[in-house]
């Protein structure tokens, strides 16, 4: 952790990271709400949603290919600087006295996801390119940390600015913040990997992920499975209000207090993480943080309010768990040339998942079977559980003798100054 403290191109990230993810959290938080409570709203975002998350299937393994060929600095770059000029034209719509309309919000919803779509895990494979292998276990972790406290900042900022800014004055925060994260992402040493240039000069396909996860099946099931936690808890985004308005009564103000519990676990899960995972193997924590996960979930439906509250911290735990460990054992064991196309493969992958499983439960919810939607859910997770723990037992790092021989993560034939 000390050789990152010390590390420039880290605080730079982590600053220019804490930027764009408090302003693009409260735009991203601002618009939703201004959304639901206009006429017709909650429909209208409702399909929204789903036509955002289509497109960011369709257009992930493009991400994930753009990722692998290009400058990931220079991607960022580009992201940021599109998404400023937009929400700056966007702004300047109150500014000059013109009232927003409900296309105005859709069109500013779009352009957030397809900047989420873009920036993180592009942001990931830049991490892994220009970082040490020994660093990977901390670096994720506070990664984590600062996704939490970003998220933490942005959620008491839009409260307050909600019922005090007009919505030009937010995006216009939002554009200061994506130009001081532009200011701390230029100022990044990087010269790019000599090996992924060299790799990148080959004909790339978009399926070269797939093809590279099906030689190590017992790495890609693992894999697979292991996002499984971080989908129940998109899930659960949607059946956790319901759930505490319609079947525990409770007040909005348990709701709130149920997010900051979460976060609490999140944030304890980055510090932790790093450190178990240095003990025991990144495989082994994975499968501590899915298991810890599907008990916790299990035992939602059968708890009262206080016991509920405290299954979110471990709900929290198993989920941000499982993806530190994850990130770090997806750093260490893909060549990094390959990154952007293998982690766009499992993003698109649980993209499908949540368009599937998010059709189903609100279905389902229509019909008044919210807890039969938990008792669903924890199935799903029994089974994830059971998946991981024998692709783990078969040995995930181990499919393919080549696996061995590949270079991992981003073999350091780099010069960053």
């Amino acid at each position: 952790m000390k050789s990152l403290l010390n590390d420039s191109r880290f605080r730079l990230i982590i600053f220019a990271n804490i930027a764009s993810s408090i302003g693009s959290g409260i735009t991203m938080i601002a618009i939703p709400w201004m959304l639901v409570t206009s006429n017709d709203g909650t429909t209208v975002f409702g399909y929204v949603t789903i036509f955002m998350t289509i497109i960011s299937f369709l257009i992930t393994p493009l991400v994930g290919t753009l990722i692998d060929k290009m400058s990931r600095k220079r991607l960022l770059l580009t992201s940021k600087i599109i998404s400023l000029i937009l929400l700056l034209l966007f702004s300047l719509i109150g500014f000059v006295g013109l009232d927003y309309e409900v296309w105005h919000y859709i069109i500013i919803y779009m352009i957030g996801s397809l900047y989420y779509t873009i920036f993180y895990p592009t942001l990931f494979a830049l991490n892994q390119e220009i970082f040490n292998k020994d660093q990977y276990k901390s670096l994720n972790g506070t990664m984590e940390i600062q996704g939490q406290l970003s998220s933490v900042i942005a959620g008491a900022l839009a409260s307050f600015m909600l019922t005090k800014w007009d919505l030009h004055y937010i995006l216009l925060l939002d554009v200061f913040t994506y130009a001081a994260a532009i200011y701390f992402f230029i100022r990044i040493p990087y010269v790019r990997n000599q090996m992924s240039t060299t790799k990148s000069s080959k004909k790339e396909k978009v399926t070269d992920g797939l093809t590279y996860m099906i030689k190590r099946p017992a790495m890609f099931f693992f894999l697979l499975f292991s996002i499984m936690p971080f989908i129940g808890v998109m899930i659960t985004n949607y059946l956790f209000p319901v759930y505490l308005s319609d079947v525990l009564k409770t007040p909005g103000s348990i709701y709130g207090i149920h997010g900051m519990i979460y976060g609490f676990g999140a944030v304890a899960a980055g510090i932790l993480v790093p450190i178990i995972a240095r003990k025991i193997g990144d495989e082994k924590t994975i499968v501590l943080g899915v298991i810890t996960y599907t008990l916790a979930i299990s035992l939602i439906i059968f708890t009262s309010i206080p016991i509920f509250l405290s299954l979110m911290f471990f709900i929290a735990l198993g989920n941000s768990g499982t993806r530190v460990a994850r990130n770090s054992f997806l750093m260490d064991e893909i060549p990094n040339h390959l990154i952007g196309r293998v982690d766009s493969l499992f993003r698109s992958i649980g993209l499908l998942f949540r368009i599937v499983l998010l059709a189903i439960f609100t279905e389902m919810v229509s019909s008044g079977l919210i807890i039969t939607c938990f008792i669903l859910l924890s199935g799903i997770m029994i089974v994830t559980s059971i998946f991981v723990i024998s692709s783990w037992k078969t040995g995930v790092t181990l499919d393919n003798t080549d696996s061995i021989l590949q270079p991992r993560g981003n073999m350091k034939k780099i010069e960053v100054h």
